[in-house]
């Protein structure tokens, strides 16, 4: 079963948006006082997307591997502090645009500082943390070796190397072993610390009283090591290339649906060891959050099963998950999962009683619900309780784009539902968004930052179904947290009880 939920709210915010001098947010500095915004103003969670090394796109939801952190957000000041940078190294950074994350500008500049880093740490002792995490990490050679030959090969995705290598045999595994041991240990390197910075992060917050909400895709790129070392898990032909990808169907995002090529499962090979890969992929995350988000929860009981080669959604069709058995086998070994379903788009009978099964409390899109067509059961004064309300996520508008676009007839019953004058401010009218989630009974609330800051379009975090421009590279300004908000948002919190 999943555990219950005092009534709480808090925001949601990635990582790499985060301000930094260094082009994008990381786990230093910044990310502590983002914590204590959040203490100061009552919250009590913080919510992060997956934090996995990013592949095509820089989407955290199309990774280079299920375990592996993004060293990106690895913090360089953490790294002067202890003593495996000298103090001016890489200062002053280069101009790289405050408002936005250029992450190729960004890899630029930090990976050169990163190997630096490991050169020293090489020639040191290494602490007992490190042989621990080497001993622990059950992933990583497989991850380590995996993006040593992506360096090695270009970049080029792992079914395009040489057929041996592609295909795992032996003595080629070994060859290249040897001949990137240094490369393999820099990937090392940067895993231990990127779950050191990690972990004292997650300390900080927790000692604080926040909490933090990670995110789990339920699909991987075909391009990760998790394909690459576990083909017979994955909708693969003997080239390593998909068959059957996943997606979904037409729906509020896309005319066409959204193709999202990412392989399916052989969800038989999994059952065969209790889905131990999945279980793996789940410790690992609960020793790493607080709380975790099952991205598109709604697969697992039934997905959506393109052909490869397709090049829309429309022509998938339902396949039948692993269901309850899944769920019950994880919670059997695991024992209860603090969970929160994503449960949006087609959602089905099966699916609620999938979710309510196990008591996992879904999800509430203030965005979604408030419109004139909407009928009055799920109109956010009849949420209930065992549920999580956003204003939106990471794939809407920011609340006060929204409300822009909206249609007439959209716009007078949004008025009417709110008790709403009609010349409100667009910052009035964000934060009565924000007043109807924090006071309806879904015990948790959780506030994209953009709303909070009352941004625009132009901070929308991704545009679903659609790779590059603006997708992922929004970033705010410290500055942007005055005080005055601060005290709004305590004022608020406090006010609706959580």
């Amino acid at each position: 079963m999943a555990m219950k939920f005092p009534r709480q709210s808090g925001i949601l915010l990635h990582l790499t948006s985060l301000p930094s001098p260094y082009g994008i947010g990381d786990l230093g500095r910044p990310a502590r006082r983002f914590v204590d915004f959040l203490s100061r103003s009552r919250q009590r969670l913080w919510q992060v997307l997956p934090l996995h090394p990013p592949g095509y796109g820089e989407s955290p939801f199309q990774c280079f591997s299920a375990f592996a952190g993004n060293p990106l957000l690895i913090s360089l000041d953490m790294l002067r502090d202890e003593g495996l940078l000298a103090a001016q190294d890489g200062l002053p950074p280069p101009d790289l645009a405050d408002g936005r994350v250029e992450f190729n500008r960004v890899r630029q500049y930090k990976e050169p500082l990163l190997r630096q880093a490991f050169a020293v740490f090489q020639h040191g002792r290494k602490p007992c943390q490190y042989h621990q995490f080497m001993a622990e990490a059950h992933w990583l050679p497989d991850y380590a070796l995996f993006m040593a030959l992506k360096h090695y090969y270009g970049g080029l995705p792992w079914n395009r190397w040489e057929q041996p290598v592609a295909r795992r045999q032996r003595k080629a595994l070994q060859h290249y072993r040897q001949m990137l041991r240094e490369e393999i240990n820099y990937q090392c390197f940067l895993q231990y610390i990127f779950f050191t910075q990690w972990r004292q992060l997650k300390k900080y917050a927790n000692d604080r009283g926040i909490k933090i909400i990670g995110d789990l895709p339920i699909f991987i790129s075909c391009d990760s090591s998790d394909a690459w070392a576990n083909p017979q898990l994955f909708e693969l032909d003997k080239d390593g290339n998909p068959t059957r990808v996943a997606g979904v169907p037409p729906d509020y995002f896309s005319a066409t649906g959204q193709l999202w090529g990412n392989p399916h499962y052989r969800w038989a090979a999994m059952a065969r060891d209790d889905y131990l890969w999945w279980r793996q992929r789940f410790k690992l995350l609960l020793d790493t959050v607080d709380i975790i988000r099952i991205d598109h929860f709604r697969g697992f009981e039934a997905y959506w099963e393109i052909p490869a080669g397709e090049t829309t959604a429309v022509n998938g069709r339902w396949v039948k998950g692993p269901g309850k058995k899944f769920f019950a086998t994880v919670i059997r070994h695991l024992g209860n999962i603090p969970v929160i379903a994503e449960d949006l788009g087609v959602i089905t009978p099966e699916v609620v009683r999938l979710k309510e099964c196990f008591n996992f409390p879904g999800m509430k899109i203030l965005q979604f619900n408030l419109h004139s067509h909407e009928k009055e059961e799920f109109l956010p004064h009849h949420y209930e309780a065992n549920s999580v309300v956003y204003t939106g996520t990471h794939d809407n508008d920011t609340t006060v784009g929204w409300y822009s676009k909206l249609l007439p007839g959209d716009l007078a019953f949004l008025r009417r539902y709110l008790g709403l004058r009609g010349n409100e401010t667009a910052e009035e009218i964000c934060w009565q968004l924000i007043a109807t989630a924090l006071g309806c009974r879904s015990n948790l609330a959780v506030i994209p930052l953009q709303d909070i800051l009352c941004l625009n379009s132009e901070a929308r975090m991704n545009y679903p179904g659609t790779v590059g421009g603006s997708n992922w590279q929004w970033r705010f300004q410290h500055g942007q947290l005055t005080p005055d908000i601060t005290e709004k948002l305590a004022a608020l919190t406090t006010a609706t009880g959580r």
